[in-house]
């Protein structure tokens, strides 16, 4: 893992998605490490209040609540304040594994909201946040399901070919504006996600495709390195720009 650099976020305050567990709690912490006031949002209280006890206030607040009820947006974005100078939608589910045909309209549904449409509207309440400050970042977490579909089934796929969509028009209306928006595609990640690959649909019909070639799991810390960088100004020529961070996953 790349070394953590204090007070490289010193005075910024930063929403995290999914802040609960696996990648989002790892950039979580990773920020508060390099100096950012983290918003953590996240389904679970109880993981955010155990995330909280960690790092320590006034690091780390939190808001709990699904990301798809605008109200709970609001209240991320309104935790965050007027200081508010950079996003990460990190929040997603998975879909298990199910191509078109097989896919009812509930699953369908509840994959697109959460994948996308909570990241439309997070980044709908924030960039007007970032606009009167005259800067700020977005990273939207994407995957390699996002440019191939050997990765998921038909949901996931499609809402992750979105965010990147998503990612390349919010750089493309925002650049001359002091806003940057860039995605991150892991691979496989070792987070409680990761865990529902272990469903028939994936067993049966991505799994023996890879067979022996498939890459070594990444960490949430590897995922949270490649985060933080987009994050930082050491990105601050970069802007709709899809990071692969899948250690080769793309290339098979």
């Amino acid at each position: 893992m790349s070394a953590v650099i204090p007070d490289r976020f010193t005075g910024r305050t930063i929403i995290v998605t999914g802040a609960g567990s696996g990648i989002g709690r790892a950039t979580a912490a990773r920020l508060v490490a390099e100096g950012a006031t983290v918003v953590g949002a996240d389904l679970s209280e109880e993981r955010l209040r155990e995330v909280a006890e960690e790092l320590g206030a006034p690091g780390f607040r939190y808001v709990a609540g699904s990301i798809t009820d605008q109200q709970v947006v609001d209240r991320v974005v309104a935790e965050a304040g007027p200081e508010l100078w950079g996003l990460v939608n990190n929040a997603g589910i998975m879909d298990d594994f199910l191509p078109i045909a097989e896919i009812d309209d509930a699953t369908w549904q509840r994959v697109l909201d959460v994948n996308l449409t909570a990241m439309m509207r997070l980044s709908r309440a924030a960039i007007p946040v970032m606009l009167a400050r005259g800067a700020g970042v977005i990273v939207n977490v994407s995957s390699e399901a996002g440019i191939r579909a050997g990765a998921a089934g038909v949901a996931y796929t499609a809402s992750k070919h979105a965010v990147i969509g998503l990612t390349k028009s919010t750089s493309l209306f925002y650049a001359r504006k002091g806003i940057r928006c860039n995605s991150v595609a892991p691979g496989g990640v070792a987070t409680n996600i990761q865990a529902r690959m272990d469903t028939p649909g994936f067993a049966e019909t991505i799994a023996p495709l890879l067979g022996a070639m498939m890459p070594p799991t990444a960490t949430a810390d590897e995922l949270a390195a490649a985060i933080t960088f987009l994050l930082s100004d050491d990105a601050s020529n970069i802007s709709g720009a899809v990071l692969m961070c899948d250690g080769g996953w793309s290339v098979i």
